[in-house]
């Protein structure tokens, strides 16, 4: 991907799945209510095990098969069943695990622009990163082209981490993700954006 701010790609989408990207269906999610206004992407960060790149594990976790006696860490996490709906790793591939029409498994217990649950009407994007240490050139790249593709079929308003809509529950993607890097990318008005 390049940098390309301001501009809409052209992409095309099945079901509310993106062709051009990996896809690895996962089977957690459900649909979202009925009349869900989806407006709203959440940026996560992901690394398993923790500050781990590239172990597939994420996969994984996605599609519950972790195998949970394969790091100490996967105890804390055993029997999770989670998804977002993309993955950028650090090389700046996307993968897909679940439709924008469907809701995925990324927020948890949340609250943003005066709605709680925000897996009801959102896109989860995680990226392949650790809460508060830095993220790739790549990434950003990636997720600026992603968030455009996602805006030409979800009306998307509104932008915030994990962190903002689950304060003091979740850090991520924390203080090493620019957010002014993917507002320039992105050119969309700074009032959508949560930081």
């Amino acid at each position: 991907m390049t940098d390309m701010p301001h501009a809409t790609p052209q992409v095309t989408w099945t079901n509310g799945w993106l062709a051009g990207v990996r896809h690895l269906p996962s089977p957690n999610f459900g649909a979202r209510p009925a009349h869900a206004l989806t407006d709203l992407l959440v940026v996560h960060a992901i690394s398993l095990p923790p500050g781990e790149y590239g172990t597939g594990d994420i996969d994984r976790l996605f599609t519950n098969t972790l195998d949970w006696d394969a790091h100490p860490y996967f105890q804390i996490i055993r029997g999770y069943e989670v998804s977002a709906h993309f993955l950028i790793d650090r090389s700046g591939q996307v993968t897909q695990y679940v439709s924008v029409l469907a809701r995925a498994w990324h927020a948890g217990q949340s609250s943003w622009r005066g709605r709680s649950n925000c897996n009801d009407d959102s896109v989860g994007i995680e990226l392949e990163g650790l809460d508060g240490d830095t993220f790739e050139a790549a990434q950003y790249s990636s997720l600026a082209w992603l968030c455009q593709a996602i805006s030409t079929v979800c009306p998307i308003r509104h932008v915030a981490g994990h962190e903002h809509i689950a304060p003091g529950r979740k850090p991520d993607p924390g203080p090493g993700f620019d957010w002014p890097r993917l507002r320039a990318q992105l050119g969309w008005p700074g009032s959508w954006f949560a930081a």
